[in-house]
């Protein structure tokens, strides 16, 4: 799904800042168009401006400038509660004195819904989260798992049509958590409903969404589907922050077509595609994902590595080489009848494509 300006989104940031203090600006600018039904999750680390923009969204921060649209009116001046929007947080925020029905029945009454029409809609949002037989326990007789597929149901009951989530499966552990991934997927998919989302765990950004904004230093550094992300990150930050990532540093000393050439630190001479680099002469960082790595000197990029550290993964073998000078080149080795059997210490030829390696900012 490509929304291209804010006519034709249903979510619009538009030239929107925000600051506490009146100098500092911990989100910058945004400009972000969001499509009916789309799964948007925001990206970033730690202080990157990506809650911010939830909150903002949700009515709990106002902007200090721009716009908010939501379907194409301003909602900068609406309360939260009147916006009309689900919202699912990291901790639940389930009342502990209500039973799960009453939980779910709270929204409802807040819209001044009617009681037999309140039990139904309770009872259909149970069902969709598998848990139609717990109206009557507390929160606490309730799991972590549950109890976040409680407040899921929450947030869904009155039929909204945005739902924001925090974090919302940060405190759940590893394999708890992959389900729910996909649970809250289907759900999305199955309902229709458009999704913000916000995450600083890339690999849920990757497994849940339609499109990503990664966010660094209040401003969206990319915006793209998760393999655009993956396979093409157009600047150093995100090559880095999602998945796996080699870097090289060097100098750019040719320039052919959509090709450079790079004297990396060490003696190695690489050729990559000009992605977001200068030109000859200046400084690049080379990005090379680790499965894009063949232990062969196949390539036309091709050298001498030394093997520091093998581990074994089950599906693959992670392989830590010396690279000309960086010790913390890794490669994925699939774990296949016909592979190359290495051992630590010893020196293996490795070598990728072009098209594989990324000439980025230094």
């Amino acid at each position: 799904m490509t929304i291209s300006n804010s006519s034709d989104a249903f979510v619009a940031f538009e030239r929107v800042q925000k600051s506490y203090d009146g100098e500092i600006l911990v989100v910058k600018d945004l400009n972000l168009a969001i499509g009916k039904g789309e799964f948007l999750t925001m990206l970033g680390p730690s202080g990157s401006g990506k809650t911010t923009c939830l909150m903002m969204l949700a009515g709990f921060e106002t902007a200090t400038h721009g716009d908010i649209l939501l379907d194409g009116r301003p909602i900068n001046n609406i309360p939260p509660h009147k916006r009309g929007i689900g919202m699912v947080f990291q901790n639940y925020a389930l009342f502990p004195h209500m039973s799960v029905g009453e939980n779910l029945s709270f929204p409802l009454e807040v819209r001044k819904i009617g009681k037999s029409e309140r039990e139904d809609m309770v009872r259909a949002a149970l069902d969709m989260v598998q848990m139609g037989d717990f109206a009557d326990r507390r929160p606490a007789q309730l799991s972590g798992g549950q109890q976040q597929r409680i407040a899921l149901a929450r947030a869904l009951v009155f039929k909204p049509e945005l739902v924001l989530m925090d974090e919302p499966l940060g405190a759940l552990d590893k394999q708890l958590r992959e389900h729910m991934q996909y649970e809250i997927k289907h759900l999305h998919e199955s309902l229709g409903i458009t999704v913000v989302y916000v995450t600083h765990d890339q690999s849920e950004a990757l497994t849940m969404s339609d499109r990503v904004a990664v966010f660094e230093d209040g401003r969206i550094q990319q915006l793209a589907a998760p393999d655009d992300l993956y396979e093409r990150p157009e600047n150093s930050f995100v090559a880095q922050f999602i998945g796996e990532n080699n870097t090289l540093n060097g100098v750019i000393t040719a320039k052919n077509g959509d090709l450079v050439s790079v004297d990396v630190e060490g003696g190695l001479k690489v050729q990559a595609l000009a992605v977001n680099c200068g030109g000859v002469g200046d400084a690049t960082t080379l990005s090379l994902r680790p499965e894009r790595v063949s232990i062969n000197d196949q390539g036309p990029n091709k050298t001498e590595a030394k093997v520091m550290e093998l581990i074994y993964l089950g599906d693959h073998i992670r392989c830590r080489l010396v690279v000309s000078g960086n010790d913390q080149f890794i490669v994925k080795i699939p774990n296949g009848a016909n592979q190359k059997h290495l051992m630590v210490g010893e020196t293996t030829p490795i070598s990728w494509q072009s098209e594989d390696c990324r000439a980025l900012d230094p």
